[in-house]
């Protein structure tokens, strides 16, 4: 059989969305546009297989999620595992969260095992929390904000709309001259993710949220809802000599897109000591823990 992985476009994202309302998740990779901007550096592609949708990679090494979609779960990991073995590749699926895992020993009782990957787990925060900043275990977080107003008495929060949209990516091309994205391979892949976030921002429905300084930007934040109850940061930079304004763009965010929201995934640490010991300084409810399934006895 035949599986063709075909890289997301723009026009593909109502028939991609319309597969994954049926994914009950909070994971930041369940979204159109995560896919859509991540797909080239990731050589990520989609098909629809038996009426469920499956993400995998289009080079290297054979791998697909865990399908979605109102289709038979147990038909279509069959038809994945007969492609692999036409092929003589071994099965894998990435991206399985816990509860994924439970779904699959549930249909294949003691067949696969799954190794979770700390990097890769999202972590996820009660927004109430990250607006209030309450009690002694945000007590710094406060302190940043309360010197972030007394600094910049002038500052002002605003959304992201079209009338601003530029003045965001502006400062997003400051922000790769001043960290040194041309470098660095991943600095320089996760800005231009950042950039094209911002190019279309109104097309792919963003929610975004900036903050101004003596008139000028000086960061932003740009994130969607994914699940039912969740809404998913994808984006946050913020210029670091403007001391507190990555804590007050957190909050803010929180404050004023995350309302209705009860819990705000705040993505990946990607290994990075230094940003796993920021996002676990803000206390998250829960990881949502991912790792890569093969067949018991594959290493």
């Amino acid at each position: 059989m035949e599986i063709n992985l075909k890289r997301p476009m723009l026009e593909d994202r109502a028939q991609i969305n319309h597969y994954l309302s049926y994914a009950d998740t909070r994971s930041c990779e369940m979204t159109f546009a995560n896919s859509y901007l991540w797909s080239r550096h990731y050589d990520v592609g989609f098909a629809i297989v038996e009426d469920m949708l499956v993400f995998g990679h289009t080079a290297g090494e054979v791998s697909f999620t865990v399908p979605v979609g109102p289709g038979d779960l147990k038909r279509v990991l069959d038809l994945l595992m007969a492609y692999c073995e036409e092929r003589n590749v071994p099965f894998q699926l990435h991206n399985v969260t816990k509860e994924d895992f439970d779904k699959l020993e549930a249909l294949y009782p003691e067949t696969f095992t799954i190794n979770y990957e700390r990097e890769y787990a999202d972590y996820v925060y009660e927004t109430e929390k990250l607006i209030r900043l309450s009690g002694k275990k945000y007590h710094s977080k406060k302190n940043h904000i309360n010197k972030f107003k007394a600094l910049y008495p002038d500052w002002s929060y605003e959304p992201i709309t079209k009338e601003n949209l530029e003045e965001c990516f502006q400062m997003g091309l400051r922000w790769r001259e001043l960290n040194g994205c041309e470098d660095d391979e991943d600095k320089h892949a996760e800005i231009c993710v950042t950039l094209n976030f911002l190019r279309l921002f109104e097309e792919l429905e963003m929610r975004g949220g900036a903050l101004r300084v003596d008139g000028k930007i000086v960061a932003f934040t740009i994130g969607e809802p994914v699940g039912k109850d969740t809404l998913v940061v994808h984006i946050e930079k913020a210029f670091a000599d403007v001391q507190g304004a990555y804590t007050m763009i957190n909050q803010q965010f929180a404050e004023h897109e995350g309302a209705g929201f009860p819990y705000l995934n705040r993505e990946e640490d990607m290994g990075e000591e230094g940003l796993r010991q920021a996002k676990m300084s803000y206390k998250p409810v829960f990881l949502i823990e991912k790792g890569v399934v093969r067949k018991r006895g594959i290493l």
